[in-house]
């Protein structure tokens, strides 16, 4: 099991989850943050401080969130292991299911 970045991130990419991330496994989307389940360690560290409350831990997910589970594995199938997101950028796409959520305006 790993920690999964969920809907309320769509939008609201914070990034507090990134500093806070010991392994460098939260990677940036154009729309939503991703955690790259084979590099995640399940501290737990960026859970607490999201201020949308969009990170849960994979067992724990609301049932209205659990198709995020399967964002984040998806998202990482071409490349299991980037190597560390503080290198790789913004991702040139979301996940087609982040794509499809409405756009909120933020600000």
């Amino acid at each position: 099991m790993t920690y999964v970045i969920a809907q309320p991130c769509v939008d609201l990419k914070d990034k507090a989850c990134v500093d806070e991330c010991p392994v460098d496994c939260i990677y940036e989307g154009p729309r939503k943050m991703y955690i790259n389940p084979d590099e995640c360690v399940d501290c737990g560290a960026c859970e607490p401080v999201c201020p949308v409350e969009a990170i849960f831990y994979e067992d724990s997910l609301p049932d209205e969130l659990a198709a995020y589970a399967a964002v984040d594995r998806e998202f990482f199938a071409a490349d299991p292991s980037p190597g560390g997101a503080g290198s790789a950028g913004v991702a040139e796409a979301d996940h087609p299911v982040v794509a499809a959520e409405p756009v909120r305006a933020t600000g």
